[in-house]
C-alpha cells in the first residue's frame, strides 16, 4: 500500500452523492430553528450555573464577563470555519467529513476517532452529573436513593444509565421527535436562566463590582503530570486577576461554548442546509454568549466575588439574599440542561460513526437506517449501551479533560481544512463564506493550540494513547475495507441511481486514471495527424454507424487494453475537452475509451455525446475482426445507445461492420441496459 493511498481524498461531489438514496440515507427534516435549539441545548449545561462563579472567584473577578466575550470571539473563529464547511459539504460526519474532503482518509479517520472519544466520553460524564442533580432534587422532596445506586460513591450509577437509555430510545424514534423533545427541555432551561437573571437584578449591589479588574497575582503552580504543558515546555505560569487574568479565565470558560460543532453533524438531516446550517451554528453561539455574560454579571453583582462558592455559586448567591426557593429552581434547570446535553452529544456521535461506517472504515452494515424512523438505529443502540455502561460503572472525573483536548483538535483540523478547500476547489458553490481567509482560520488554529497547551500533561498522554489505538484499528481494519480503496465493491443498493455511490464515481475514475494508456493503431495515428482530432472523431463516428458496435455503453463487462474486465461504463458531466482530445482516438483511455472519464463536444461543435468518443476506439477494433457486416444494422439493434451521427453528415460505407452472431466479439457483447438509467452527458 502506497503512502499516498491513505491520503486519498473523497470528493465533495461523492460525499453529496452518498446522501441521495439507498438504505444508508438520512431524511432532511430540520430547519434553522431546530438547529439553533440543538446548539443552545448542547452548549448551555450546568456550566452556566457553576462555571460563571468559579471563573470570577479564582481568576478574573467581576471582569469575568469580558472573559466570556473573549472566549466567544475565539470560539467564533472556529464556528465561522464550521459554518462554511457545513454549508459547502452538508453531509453527516462534521469534522470527519470535512477532513476526508481536504486532507485525506487517514487524517479523517484520526479526527473521526478523536470525535468518538470526545462525544462518547462527554455524554457519559454529563450523564453522571445529571445523576447528581437528580438525586439532589429527589432528596429535597424527601426521597433518598441508596448510595450504592446513586451518587459519587455508587457501585452502579443507575440514574445515569437510565437517562442514557431513555434518550437512546428517543434518538431512535426519529430526528424530528428528538428535536421536539430537545425544544421542550431547552424551553425549561432557558426559562430558568432568564428567571435567574431577572430575579438577580433586584439584588445587585454596585460595590460588588469594585474593583472590576482586581490586581494581578500568580497562581500556585502544579508539578508533575498535573502541570499544564505550556508550563513544562516554556516555563510559563498562569496569572490570576488583572488583564492577564481575564485571558486566563477566557481559557477556562472557553469550554463552556463547546458543543456548537455538534450542530454540523446534523447537516444531512437539514432542509436547505446551505442557509440553515450557518444560521444554526452562529445563532446558537450568539444566544449562549448573551446568556453567559448576563449570568456572570448577575452572580458577581449579588455577592462579592471573593465570597462566591465554587461548588454552587449561583444557588449560594440566592441563599445569601434569602431566596432559597430559587436554589430548587436552579436544580430543575440543571436537570433539563444536562438532559439535552447528553442527548445531543449522543446524536452527534451517532452521525459521525454513521459517516465512518458508510465509508466502510468501520463495518458497513452498522450504517443501516431504520425504514420507518429514518435514523441509524444500529449505531445509536451501540452508542447508547456503551455510554450507559461508562456512566454507570466507571468514575470519569479524572479523564473528563480528554473531552476538551479532543474538541480543540477537531477545531484545528476544520480551520486548516477551510484554507485547503479554498485552494483546491475554488469552483465549489459556497452559500456561506468565512471572512478574511486565510487570516481567520490561522487565528483559530493559534487560539486552539494555545488552549491545548494549557491542558495538563497527563491529559496529553491519555490523548496520545487513544490516538495510537485508533491508528492500530485503522491499519488492521479500516484501510482494508475502505470504499476509497475498494471502489466498485459498494452494496448493490448504492450502485443504482439514487442509491449512494454510483458507477463512475470519483474513486473509480482515480483507479482508471492510474492504468496505462493503450497506443492507437498505426492507421488511427495517421488519420488523426492528417485530419486533426475533431475531424478524426467525426470520421470515426461515421464508421461506427456503418460498422456497428461491439460493446454498448451502459452494458455489463468491458475490456481494457490488457484484456481485464473493467467496471461498467456511464456518462458523466463536466469534462475537460482539451485534456480529452489529447488521449488516443480523440478522447479514449486505452481500449476502454472514455466511458467514465470522457466528455462532451469532441467533434468540433460541443454537442457530441460520450458514445461518439467510445466509437472512435471501437472502430479500430472492428477493422481487425473477420465476418463483419457493412449494412449498419447494429446501429438499429442498439438504437438509443450508440449516440448520434457525426457532423460531417451521412458517411460512406466502410470496411467496418458489426460482428456476426457466434463470433468471439459477439460473445463479449454486454446485455442491453435501459439508457434512461444513465445520466446524460451535458454540453460544454
Amino acid at each position: 500500500m502506497s503512502r499516498m493511498a491513505i491520503f486519498r481524498t473523497k470528493s465533495v461531489e461523492q460525499s453529496l452523492q452518498d446522501t441521495q438514496g439507498g438504505k444508508y440515507r438520512l431524511v432532511r427534516t430540520l430547519n434553522a430553528l431546530d438547529l439553533t435549539v440543538f446548539g443552545v441545548g448542547v452548549i448551555i449545561g450546568t456550566g452556566i450555573f457553576v462555571l460563571t462563579g468559579v471563573a470570577a472567584k479564582t481568576t478574573a473577578g467581576p471582569a469575568v464577563a469580558i472573559s466570556f466575550v473573549a472566549a466567544a470571539i475565539a470560539c467564533g473563529l472556529a464556528a465561522l470555519c464550521y459554518a462554511e464547511f457545513a454549508a459547502t459539504v452538508p453531509v453527516a460526519g462534521s469534522a470527519y467529513t470535512f477532513a476526508y474532503a481536504t486532507i485525506g482518509e487517514f487524517p479523517a479517520w484520526i479526527i473521526g476517532w478523536d470525535l468518538t472519544l470526545e462525544l462518547t466520553l462527554a455524554a457519559a460524564v454529563v450523564a453522571s452529573g445529571w445523576s447528581g442533580y437528580f438525586t439532589s432534587l429527589l432528596r429535597s422532596v424527601g426521597v433518598n436513593l441508596p448510595p450504592s445506586i446513586a451518587g459519587d460513591t455508587a457501585v452502579v450509577n443507575v440514574p445515569a444509565a437510565a437517562i442514557v437509555l431513555l434518550l437512546t430510545a428517543i434518538l431512535i424514534a426519529g430526528i424530528k421527535t428528538s428535536a421536539r423533545f430537545n425544544a421542550a427541555m431547552v424551553a425549561i432551561k432557558i426559562s430558568v436562566v432568564l428567571l435567574v437573571i431577572v430575579a438577580g437584578l433586584f439584588f445587585l449591589k454596585a460595590e460588588n463590582y469594585q474593583p472590576f479588574i482586581p490586581p494581578s497575582q500568580e497562581i500556585a503552580t502544579r508539578g508533575g503530570l498535573a502541570a499544564p504543558l505550556i508550563q513544562v515546555l516554556f516555563g510559563v505560569t498562569p496569572v490570576a486577576f488583572g488583564v492577564s487574568g481575564i485571558f486566563t479565565a477566557a481559557a477556562l470558560v472557553f469550554f463552556a461554548y463547546i458543543g456548537f460543532d455538534v450542530v454540523a453533524t446534523a447537516a444531512e438531516e437539514t432542509r436547505d442546509p446551505q442557509r440553515n446550517l450557518p444560521i444554526g451554528i452562529l445563532a446558537s453561539l450568539g444566544i449562549c454568549t448573551f446568556l453567559y455574560v448576563a449570568v456572570s454579571l448577575v452572580v458577581v453583582g449579588m455577592q462579592p466575588y471573593t465570597e462566591l462558592s465554587e461548588s454552587a455559586p449561583l444557588a449560594d448567591a440566592f441563599l445569601s439574599v434569602g431566596q432559597a426557593w430559587l436554589a430548587t429552581v436552579i436544580s430543575l434547570g440543571g436537570i433539563a440542561g444536562l438532559t439535552t446535553v447528553v442527548m445531543i452529544l449522543m446524536l452527534g456521535q451517532s452521525r459521525v460513526l454513521f459517516a465512518m461506517c458508510r465509508d466502510s472504515l468501520l463495518p458497513h452494515g452498522l450504517a443501516r437506517v431504520h425504514q420507518r424512523f429514518h435514523t441509524p438505529y444500529v449505531i445509536t443502540v451501540i452508542i447508547g449501551v456503551a455510554t450507559a455502561t461508562l456512566a454507570a460503572l466507571i468514575p470519569l472525573a479524572a479523564i473528563a479533560q480528554l473531552v476538551n483536548i479532543g474538541t480543540l483538535f477537531a477545531f484545528v483540523v476544520v480551520s486548516i481544512g477551510v484554507v485547503i478547500l479554498r485552494r483546491t476547489r475554488p469552483d465549489l458553490p459556497r452559500a456561506f463564506r468565512a471572512p478574511w481567509v486565510p487570516v481567520l482560520p490561522i487565528l483559530s488554529v493559534l487560539a486552539c493550540l494555545y488552549l491545548m497547551l494549557n491542558l495538563p500533561v497527563e491529559t496529553w498522554l491519555r490523548f496520545v494513547v487513544w490516538m495510537i489505538a485508533g491508528v492500530v484499528i485503522y491499519f488492521a481494519y479500516g484501510v482494508r475495507h475502505s470504499r476509497a480503496r475498494l471502489a466498485g465493491d459498494a452494496p448493490d443498493e448504492e450502485q443504482q441511481p439514487g442509491g449512494g455511490q454510483q458507477q463512475g464515481a470519483p474513486y473509480e475514475q482515480d483507479a482508471i486514471a492510474a492504468r496505462p494508456e493503450a497506443m492507437p493503431s498505426h492507421a488511427d495515428q495517421r488519420r488523426q495527424r492528417r485530419l486533426g482530432a475533431d475531424q478524426h472523431e467525426v470520421e470515426a463516428a461515421g464508421e461506427r454507424q456503418r460498422g456497428g458496435r461491439g460493446a454498448v455503453p451502459g452494458g455489463g463487462e468491458d475490456r481494457s487494453a490488457d484484456g481485464d474486465p473493467e467496471e461498467p461504463w456511464v456518462r458523466i458531466k463536466h469534462v475537460d475537452r482539451d485534456a480529452a482530445q489529447q488521449l488516443p482516438g480523440g478522447g479514449g483511455r486505452g481500449d476502454a475509451g472514455l466511458g467514465r472519464q470522457g466528455g462532451t463536444g469532441l467533434t468540433g461543435r460541443g454537442d457530441r455525446q460520450v458514445d461518439d468518443v467510445e466509437a472512435a476506439q471501437d472502430g479500430q477494433r472492428a477493422q481487425e475482426r473477420p465476418g463483419q457486416r457493412a449494412d449498419g444494422g447494429d446501429r438499429e439493434q442498439h438504437d438509443g445507445q450508440v449516440g448520434e451521427k457525426g457532423d460531417a453528415g451521412q458517411p460512406e460505407p466502410g470496411p467496418e461492420a458489426a460482428p456476426q452472431a457466434g463470433s468471439d466479439h459477439q460473445a463479449e457483447q454486454r446485455p442491453r441496459r435501459d439508457p434512461g438509467t444513465q445520466p446524460e452527458a451535458q454540453p460544454q
